[in-house]
């Protein structure tokens, strides 16, 4: 009876701890802290859009974000090793990392003659020695219960390789609005136990987390050629296909931008305004540039894009009659839509529903969606298009036997139409 309890408030014990486990995101937690962005270090300015993946022992990220403040603040930056599911996993500090886990950020500069003031701060990742996923964790002063920011990266290792590609999808309904996700896995470099159930291959579209697909079994299985083909009738693989982003052009303080309705500067703020939109989800589907719902910080007004640009109250404009729910702003911006401010309000004087975000020059892409209880609906303003160029991640973890954490075995961005800016 004694070995039956003593059993009992093991398991209790086991299922509290895993239900109680932290499961980290992309947040921002301060107001003043804006403007944040990680990506592959790169001299390449459209570096700042891609996807915060390296390849394991190639490359380091860059992570850079704004104070709104007139002086510097200490930040210290610890990176945290997680499972497939972005909850910390069982390896200890000194095995992802040869360094001591906390970093300083000690290159930040003032910015140049901006109405708001702020501070520029970089940090270059430390290399680690692990594969999988990662956290950055941003605090205040080397206190870690003042975290400002935490951000998701990813490292891989090329050891199985892996073809994707968008087709038709294999359910005829709504054929004409989905893409579908094909991939085929070979793992011929190394002996993989149980690929079957200790794979796991997860799609992501335009960098987003919300909507991230994490596929079933494999529709094929040969062990002669060590192949798994994923072509799925079950609808897994199956993304909307979307629109178009919408854009707004703020790289000029004193001059309209594209898709900008006036502009006005006052001593202590810029102002703009966005042109109203209108929804289109019947509309004939149009291709033009776009950059899949991210923003890069652009000034073609002076030379130092982070340090001389000027920070702007922007009000974006959404006319749309007999809305039962409220509209939200979602983009790389907002955090997809996570941002508070991104949820709008109607004003009645206008009949157009507003949102006002501060936001620092450069380019910025955003779609409308309403917030449902399977994530966000943009097709009621966006509509759904085959045809629609978007970006596609695979990302495919294992764990081995006995393993205390998930390896990222092969990563694939799949983007066969790249129309960027």
């Amino acid at each position: 009876m004694q070995i039956r309890i003593l059993l009992l408030l093991t398991l209790l014990t086991f299922s509290f701890s895993v239900s109680a486990q932290k499961v980290y995101e992309d947040r921002v937690f301060e107001e003043n802290i804006q403007s944040v962005r990680l990506f592959p270090r790169s001299g390449e300015f459209a570096a700042q859009m891609n996807s915060p993946v390296i390849e394991l022992n190639s490359g380091v990220l860059n992570l850079t974000f704004d104070d709104l403040a007139y002086d510097p603040d200490m930040y210290s930056v610890k990176v945290v090793h997680c499972n497939f599911d972005w909850t910390p996993s069982d390896l200890k500090e000194p095995e992802y990392l040869n360094e001591y886990n906390e970093f300083n950020i000690l290159d930040y500069n003032y910015s140049i003659d901006t109405r708001v003031p702020y501070i520029h701060y970089n940090f270059v990742t430390p290399r680690v020695t692990k594969s999988g996923n990662y956290v950055l964790i941003v605090y205040r002063g080397r206190d870690q219960n003042k975290v400002v920011l935490t951000k998701r990266f990813m490292v891989f290792e090329k050891i199985a390789n892996m073809a994707a590609r968008v087709v038709p999808p294999s359910q005829t309904e709504n054929r004409r609005q989905v893409q579908q996700i094909n991939i085929n896995l070979n793992y011929k470099a190394r002996e993989l136990f149980d690929p079957k159930n200790n794979l796991r291959v997860m799609i992501r579209q335009n960098q987003r987390w919300d909507n991230s697909r994490v596929l079933g079994n494999p529709t094929m299985i040969r062990e002669d050629t060590k192949m798994l083909e994923y072509q799925l009738f079950d609808g897994s693989n199956v993304f909307w296909g979307g629109n178009e982003f919408r854009f707004v052009d703020l790289r000029f303080v004193r001059a309209k931008g594209m898709n900008i309705a006036w502009v006005r500067m006052e001593d202590d703020i810029v102002y703009a305004e966005a042109v109203v939109d209108k929804p289109r989800p019947q509309g004939v589907y149009s291709e033009y540039l776009d950059m899949n719902g991210q923003f890069a910080i652009m000034n073609l007004e002076r030379q130092n894009h982070e340090r001389e640009s000027e920070y702007m109250l922007v009000t974006f404009n959404l006319a749309a009659d007999n809305l039962k729910q409220t509209p939200y702003i979602i983009g790389a911006f907002t955090q997809w839509g996570n941002e508070p401010s991104s949820k709008m309000v109607l004003d009645k004087k206008t009949n157009t529903y507003q949102a006002t975000l501060l936001l620092k020059q450069g380019w910025y892409d955003y779609q409308y969606a309403f917030k449902t209880d399977d994530g966000w609906d943009m097709s009621a303003f966006e509509g759904n298009y085959f045809e629609t160029e978007n970006e596609y991640e695979v990302f495919v973890y294992y764990r081995d036997m006995a393993s205390r954490y998930d390896e990222l075995i092969s990563y694939l961005n799949l983007n066969p139409n790249k129309r960027r800016l």
